[in-house]
């Protein structure tokens, strides 16, 4: 079965009828008390909690130290995150980014429209007035007045003129859609933070992988220097026949297989700079800023770290997920007020004529003004179903926005950990590190007096190798937990565009 609306137009056409039944509809309306239907908006509580994690790290407790990263709890990042790095080559990377970057100008395009397409949703709160103008002719046929009167002579009519209508919002319908419009804007606005925090972030981990990938070369690079130094201390020794063609053999193996280390660092530091021109919205074979040194980079050695209470008001993903919330209780709103009855207002009034040089003569004016209602009757439920579908995702918004604060707890709290196992990690490095050259000297002494074989050096020298590169590797994925705390602590943006919250305002 269709459905059905009862529907009713009382008004009044030109000036001998008396405006009498808007007037009438209207007190009638204002009789049932103006109100907003629909649940109000709350803003989530942050869960209570005082940690990220159960554990008291190594970094939050500690004394002063050259090494040891320290928790500052409660503190806010005061400017902008990859400034702590102390690093000009990095500020530099980053503000090209931020600048040329085309997935943050596409998301900074996105939020313009959601902000124009909220504007456009207020504009349905206030009356809305067009101007209209014609100009026709026409000719009746015989029967028009119902006959006897003969036929009409053909005649040509000017009109001109505003017409206002206007939505009656006694349920607060209308409010809660631009309610949600608005709410929808400020997702975005969220998006593009998230954005800014993205792009920002993979210039300054990029940035880390080319310094990483050039330490690594250099170290393996250093290597090979002390490979050939004991090929030559191996061929001195053959030529004073004091060792085997075997030893001669065996060092130049040695450097055979450290070289083979060198390919695979260079595609590794190649791929690092080409993703990196992608963050600069510049093509590969494009010419880049200055390589980070990792050598010249500052550890932060003083982390603040957001209460937990204070990260729910900080992150952009978490944000964005309460602004979705917001519109989806708007949504409830609005699907509600769909089950009254709507009230159109409108009016006319203009000038008509048959003449041009009399269209705007007193005798000429005409009005009307005419208030219509549409009432469902049966609709087979379906605003009913619409109503409680929106409801139902209310609830699913609610959901998710509980599981994107919980995830975000737990990225923090998982950063926290890894940053006290980097620590525990690179001094366990440091430590092989050292082991290994004492090992690799004792070995070359011995080699040198005739105490040792050849491959005894060798497999100082490998040992040495992996503890070399794998200092490297530990310092550098310190710093990359770093910056992930950073970005997982919701970083810094830029300041927030204001036209969606004034706009809002004006509005209500």
């Amino acid at each position: 079965m269709m459905m059905q609306n009862i529907t009713v137009q009382l008004g009044c056409f030109r000036k001998p009828c008396v405006p009498v039944a808007p007037a009438v509809i209207l007190a009638s309306v204002l009789g049932l008390g103006g109100c907003t239907v629909g649940p109000d908006f709350t803003r989530p509580t942050a869960p209570p909690a005082a940690r990220y994690t159960g554990n008291t790290l190594r970094g939050e407790d500690a004394s002063a130290s050259d090494t040891v990263q320290h928790i500052a709890l409660g503190r806010e990042i005061e400017s902008d995150w990859w400034t702590l790095f102390r690093s000009d080559a990095i500020d530099q990377i980053v503000t090209q980014a931020v600048a040329h970057n085309r997935s943050l100008s596409a998301s900074t395009a996105t939020l313009r429209q959601a902000q124009e397409l909220a504007l456009a949703q207020a504009g349905s709160r206030y009356p809305q007035v067009d101007l209209t103008a014609g100009v026709g002719r026409q000719q009746y046929g015989s029967e028009f007045l119902g006959g006897g009167f003969g036929k009409l002579p053909p005649f040509t009519y000017f009109a001109v003129g505003p017409t206002v209508s206007y939505t009656l919002d006694y349920t607060g319908g209308v409010a809660r859609g631009v309610e949600q419009q608005f709410a929808l804007a400020e997702v975005e606005r969220h998006q593009l933070d998230a954005a800014y925090l993205t792009i920002t972030g993979k210039a300054v981990m990029q940035a880390l992988a080319i310094a990483s990938a050039r330490a690594q070369i250099a170290t393996v690079e250093t290597i090979l220097v002390q490979d050939r130094d004991n090929l030559r201390l191996v061929q001195t020794a053959f030529d004073s026949g004091s060792v085997a063609r075997e030893d001669v053999v065996s060092a130049q193996s040695q450097i055979a297989n450290d070289m083979t280390l060198l390919p695979s660092l260079r595609e590794d530091l190649a791929k690092a700079r080409h993703a990196l021109s992608v963050v600069l919205g510049r093509v590969p074979a494009s010419e880049l800023p200055p390589d980070v040194d990792l050598a010249q980079l500052t550890l932060p050695l003083q982390l603040p770290v957001s209460l937990p209470s204070e990260l729910a008001h900080r992150r952009p993903d978490i944000l964005a997920a309460e602004a979705r919330l917001h519109a989806a209780t708007s949504a409830v709103g609005v699907a509600q007020s769909n089950l009254y009855p709507k009230i159109q207002l409108s009016a006319t009034v203009g000038q008509q004529s048959l003449k041009t040089d009399q269209l705007f003569d007193r005798a000429s004016n005409a009005w009307s003004i005419i208030s219509g209602l549409t009432a469902p009757i049966f609709d087979g439920g379906t605003l009913r179903a619409e109503k409680r579908a929106a409801i139902d995702a209310m609830h699913a918004s609610a959901a998710n926005y509980e599981e994107t604060v919980l995830e975000a707890f737990a990225q923090v709290a998982d950063l926290l950990e890894a940053l006290d196992h980097d620590a525990e990690q690179l001094d366990a490095q440091a430590q092989a590190q050292q082991a290994a050259q004492s090992s690799l000297d004792l070995a070359r002494l011995s080699y040198q007096e005739g105490n040792a074989g050849v491959l005894l050096v060798l497999d100082a020298e490998r040992s040495y190798q992996q503890a070399r590169l794998g200092y490297v590797r530990a310092v550098v994925q310190r710093y990359l937990d770093t910056v992930q705390l950073f970005l997982a602590l919701g970083g810094t943006s830029p300041s927030a565009p204001v036209a969606v919250a004034s706009s809002q305002r004006g509005a209500s």
